[in-house]
């Protein structure tokens, strides 16, 4: 007979497997990496409906509007995939067949006699599709696997841990002028980049992975301020010998390797977004802890201002200050894929396609390849439609929703800081991917929705004998 229970925490501990591996594959973001990502995923997911079968009828009790957010944009995905008679298809989408036929040198006669989907690349649309599962899977894992202040706050700690390890192999990589990565062997330059490619997925890893820290200290801060000089004296000394002073090292690791990214966006993501949280936890914060605000101004002092100028900082705020939009093309990408959400703006033109289609309007004046928009919510709006890409926003509002009221209800620290670290992670994402596509990278997206699970369970997940309102 299966033990349940121990089979859950052998679960518990695969998934967090998972979450550390993901990044030191190239972030996730080859093929033979993200069907890893999703065979982990979907016998996780197979494995614990198997073990409760009522789990799914729970789930849809307690996340019914999370459940029916994640079925509506995997079924809006499914319009562009599934097989249509020819006659609908080109009722819908003329455009689609008209490119089919270019392809096919004019053979009307093999393109009229197949059913054709409305996705103008149906394997980079399947590809997605799966992804997108994955990630819905990933989603209700978490919620499910992650039902104690025990395991909330390993979660936290494996993030922060898998950002350490990327910040210290990133940092060491620059550091000792070695020419090629030790593991796939990719070029190094004087940018840090860790186990990725791109340094602004690396940037926004780290970012993630920041906010994730930075919540666990969070939940960590002591909450009483009325207490004598010698019980201070105690906690400073305790505190010295703990894993808080590891973390608090860690932290810093981290935002040394986030400006050694070069990032311009990256680090003005991470900067904003802490500030505007710290501010929200400065408000909401009952009652105001003496700690939570030298921890702050802590890492204003020695990160950002001491730390980070010796490993770059000023490089960063040069690239800032020289950002010329006319140098700059990725703004010309922008005005030039617009025409694409005036006109297939409702259904999409099927996800992974934005390099397939953005070519008919690309203007001559942009010499380089293009395979994503650098800007996310364009090119989900493109390739999802307004649709999609307005119920994939629902999703994380409401995720947000719950941790602002977690932060502003919750008593007890760890919940408190856990909703900390899902609104810092989804500001930071929000700005960053106004410039960027760090939501193509797999790996960042497997974080971002753990931390996006995390921001929706921190309002009513309990802390047991501990737990207080």
């Amino acid at each position: 007979m299966v033990n349940v229970q121990k089979t859950e925490k052998f679960l518990f501990g695969f998934l967090l497997f998972t979450l550390f591996w993901l990044p030191l594959s190239l972030g996730a973001n080859r093929p033979w990496a993200w069907a890893l990502m999703q065979m982990s995923l979907f016998s996780i997911g197979g494995t614990l409906v198997l073990l409760n079968t009522s789990l799914l009828h729970q789930l849809y009790t307690k996340y019914r509007t999370f459940i029916v957010l994640w079925v509506i944009f995997l079924a809006w995905q499914l319009i562009n995939i599934v097989p249509l008679p020819f006659a609908l298809v080109e009722a819908i989408r003329p455009e689609r067949v008209s490119y089919l036929l270019s392809e096919q040198w004019g053979n009307q006669e093999k393109v009229t006699s197949k059913w054709l989907s409305l996705s103008f690349d149906v394997g980079q649309s399947d590809v997605t599709f799966f992804k997108s599962l994955a990630y819905c899977f990933l989603f209700f894992i978490a919620l499910t696997l992650i039902n104690s202040a025990k395991r909330l706050r390993y979660t936290l700690i494996v993030i922060s841990a898998a950002g350490i390890f990327q910040a210290i192999y990133g940092a060491l990589e620059v550091l000792s002028g070695i020419k090629y990565s030790l593991v796939f062997k990719q070029p190094v330059s004087h940018i840090a980049t860790g186990s990725y490619i791109y340094k602004n997925h690396y940037a926004n890893f780290l970012m993630l992975c920041l906010s994730a820290a930075i919540g666990y200290l969070i939940a960590s801060l002591h909450q009483d301020n009325t207490t004598s000089k010698r019980e201070r004296l105690r906690r400073l000394v305790k505190f010295w010998l703990s894993n808080k002073v590891l973390f608090r090292i860690g932290i810093i690791i981290m935002v040394i390797a986030l400006v050694m990214s070069r990032s311009r966006m990256g680090n003005s993501a991470f900067f904003i977004a802490m500030t505007i949280t710290a501010t929200l936890g400065l408000i909401y914060f009952k009652p105001h802890q003496k700690s939570y605000i030298t921890l702050f101004i802590s890492m204003l002092i020695i990160d950002i201002l001491l730390v980070s100028s010796l490993f770059g900082l000023k490089q960063v705020q040069q690239r800032l200050e020289q950002t010329n939009f006319a140098q700059e093309s990725r703004d010309e990408v922008i005005t030039d894929a617009l025409p694409l959400l005036g006109e297939y703006g409702l259904i999409g033109t099927g996800g992974g396609t934005f390099y397939t289609v953005y070519p008919q309007f690309q203007s001559e004046s942009i010499q380089h390849f293009y395979d994503h928009a650098h800007n996310e919510y364009l090119q989900f709006s493109i390739e999802f439609g307004v649709v999609g890409a307005f119920v994939l926003a629902l999703l994380v509002l409401l995720c947000t929703k719950n941790a602002l009221s977690a932060v502003r209800n919750r008593r007890h620290p760890l919940p408190r800081g856990t909703a900390f670290a899902s609104i810092m992670a989804t500001i930071g994402m929000a700005l960053h991917s106004s410039v960027d596509f760090p939501l193509q990278a797999p790996a960042n997206t497997a974080i971002f929705i753990v931390l996006l699970a995390l921001g929706a369970l921190s309002r009513d997940i309990s802390m047991g004998r501990q737990s207080h309102r």
